[in-house]
């Protein structure tokens, strides 16, 4: 793990729960043990969650229960089977609220890990308290066209920016998590607003485990989606980077109005990842709205 990702002295320690087909499932356990608790679910599809580091300092604050999705990291040995999509991998968070304790959970979630936590939301509604979504796909949720070749255009003299559409264009060799990844590096100046030693250390600690992201997007949404979303009572917050060009801008921000209770917050000079580009900012945007969900 990166210097970029997880601070000096933060060391997460290990939990072990089990999923409702017994399946033995791991996660990481980060901040003080007293602490209000958030669940949070890392992106990718099927990136390692050591990418997420604490979240800006996050962890200082809450305790961060991370957990290792089906085919990634300690979780790697489970058999995906048909409980590998995020579908049905809600079910495997509710039981890890169940382990915890928790009679209702707020779930964190960023990028692709915002399909899992959409699911939870849509699946198990009264048992959320709160649900954070940062630079979430929204094409499934929403129907508004997509700003991202206009957020693109303005960055094509920038050389690192330019090679990364190159890559990205060529398309990855799925052969291999290892070639996988390689393919997800030369993409990585995509997910930044700047390409500089902070984003640069950041994009290289990420790891990609291609069988649990295959099973993890398999499944159409559910047609009854958009109005299960529209019973869920919790409070959500939806985190856009302002020059993010892997979801758009337009499209996140309309996610919030899927909620009844939505809200927004654009985190300028930043692209995919704010806690890591914009950490004070991002902590700024999130920090009031989780106290209100831990009060």
């Amino acid at each position: 793990m990166s210097a970029a990702s997880r601070r000096p002295g933060s060391a997460p320690t290990t939990l072990t729960y089990r999923g409702p087909d017994g399946a033995v499932l791991h996660g990481d356990v980060l901040g003080p043990a007293a602490a209000p608790p958030l669940i949070v679910l890392a992106g990718g599809a099927a990136a390692h969650p050591a990418y997420l580091g604490d979240l800006a300092g996050l962890g200082a604050r809450h305790r961060l229960v991370v957990p290792h999705l089906r085919g990634v990291g300690r979780s790697s040995a489970v058999d995906l089977g048909h409980r590998g999509s995020r579908w049905r991998q809600a079910e495997d968070v509710d039981r890890l609220r169940a382990h915890l304790g928790l009679e209702r959970c707020t779930l964190v979630a960023h990028s692709a890990g915002t399909r899992l936590a959409i699911a939870y939301a849509a699946r198990f509604p009264a048992r959320l308290a709160g649900l954070v979504l940062i630079t979430p796909p929204a094409e499934y949720l929403v129907d508004v066209p997509s700003d991202v070749p206009r957020l693109r255009a303005a960055r094509l003299g920038e050389p690192s920016f330019a090679a990364a559409i190159v890559a990205d264009d060529a398309g990855p060799d799925a052969g291999t998590d290892e070639a996988f990844t390689s393919w997800r590096h030369a993409t990585a100046p995509l997910g930044y607003a700047r390409w500089d030693e902070t984003t640069q250390a950041h994009a290289v600690s990420t790891r990609f485990h291609l069988a649990a992201a295959r099973a993890f997007l398999a499944g159409d949404p559910p047609a009854d989606l958009p109005a299960s979303l529209g019973a869920v009572q919790a409070p959500v917050l939806v985190v856009a980077g302002a020059q993010d060009v892997v979801t758009g801008v337009d499209p996140v921000l309309a996610v919030a109005d899927v909620f009844p209770r939505g809200r927004v917050a654009v985190v300028e000079d930043c692209g995919h990842h704010p806690w890591v580009e914009q950490p004070a900012a991002f902590r700024a945007a999130v920090d009031g709205f989780l106290d209100r969900c831990a009060g």
